[in-house]
């Protein structure tokens, strides 16, 4: 067997598993204790676009003086977070103090459970339609 012949073929094959290889990117959101609500969902959403683009997504929020002393609504500001960014991602890992820091991470939703969720809703819909007729 020619070496030279068996370098390539193997260099072609792991070239060709690269492509098919999918980096995993982590995108970051930053909020804070006393966020207002518009800014809220604008960071909701820009969540959600790196959520349907396919990458992580690491929330942040960052305690500032006496507001150490109420994690608790730090807390439900990140539940309320993950809660609204549902549609399109799973709770990797939940909030988490570190420091001054809590942080959680949010994972896509698998491109099959999309699909499995866009026809469950589109059957509804043709449902209502026949019954119209």
């Amino acid at each position: 067997m020619d070496y030279g012949k068996y370098r390539y073929e193997q260099h072609k094959r792991e070239k060709e598993q690269m492509k098919k290889q999918q980096t995993v990117v982590i995108k970051e959101v930053h909020l804070s204790c006393r966020i207002d609500k518009h800014d809220f969902d604008t960071m909701a959403n820009r969540a959600i676009k790196f959520l349907s683009e396919g990458n992580k997504v690491r929330v942040t929020l960052r305690f500032k003086g006496r507001e150490m002393a109420h994690q608790d609504l730090g807390r439900e500001v990140m539940m309320k977070f993950a809660e609204t960014c549902s549609e399109v991602s799973t709770l990797d890992k939940k909030p988490a103090l570190e420091g001054r820091q809590l942080m959680m991470f949010l994972m896509p939703l698998k491109a099959g459970a999309k699909k499995v969720e866009k026809s469950a809703k589109e059957a509804p819909k043709a449902e209502e339609a026949e019954a119209a007729e």
